[in-house]
């Protein structure tokens, strides 16, 4: 997939600006970040909304993926993180093989009226673009809208701590 948009990471960074089109999916990079301690830098070229979804996680995929071959990366983290009722575990691993394991059934929900599952659109461009393991564990949680936040938090504190060395 050409992204069609420029992503960038500052892991010294805390300010984010993100604009991919999708108004929640905005919102849920900017918690990334936010989550993560990093900045983040995000912009897609228009598309249908199902498009930009998936370019956003390829973006977000190659502007990591230099970051995991820094000598002080472990190229593995683990971040648990709460939205309100929800709790959520997110561990990634730079194993070279992308994949997506999750326990989190988000299928049925619409979030921003995409016809499509916005996490699971997300995390496999990002895992493909930066060659992740990614396993999603929702330990609790009812509003779908709780849940997004709480998944997209924990991956934030995951890569924080696979890019920084500290995880």
């Amino acid at each position: 997939m050409t992204t069609a948009g420029t992503a960038q990471v500052d892991l010294g960074g805390r300010q984010s600006r993100v604009g991919t089109g999708v108004a929640v999916l905005d919102h849920l990079l900017e918690e990334l970040a936010e989550a993560g301690g990093f900045g983040l830098t995000l912009e897609i070229a228009p598309d249908e909304p199902e498009a930009e979804v998936g370019r956003a996680g390829a973006a977000l995929g190659e502007a990591l993926a230099p970051l995991f071959e820094r000598a002080e990366a472990t190229a593995r983290g683990l971040g648990v993180a709460p939205a309100d009722e929800a709790l959520a575990m997110v561990v990634v691993e730079r194993s070279g093989r992308p994949l997506v394991v999750s326990n989190a059934d988000l299928s049925s929900t619409r979030a921003g009226g995409l016809q499509a599952d916005l996490a699971a659109t997300v995390l496999d461009e990002l895992a493909r673009t930066a060659g992740l393991t990614i396993h999603v564990r929702l330990i609790e949680g009812e509003s779908s809208q709780h849940v997004l936040s709480a998944i997209f938090k924990a991956l934030g504190i995951a890569l924080a701590h696979a890019t920084r060395g500290d995880g």
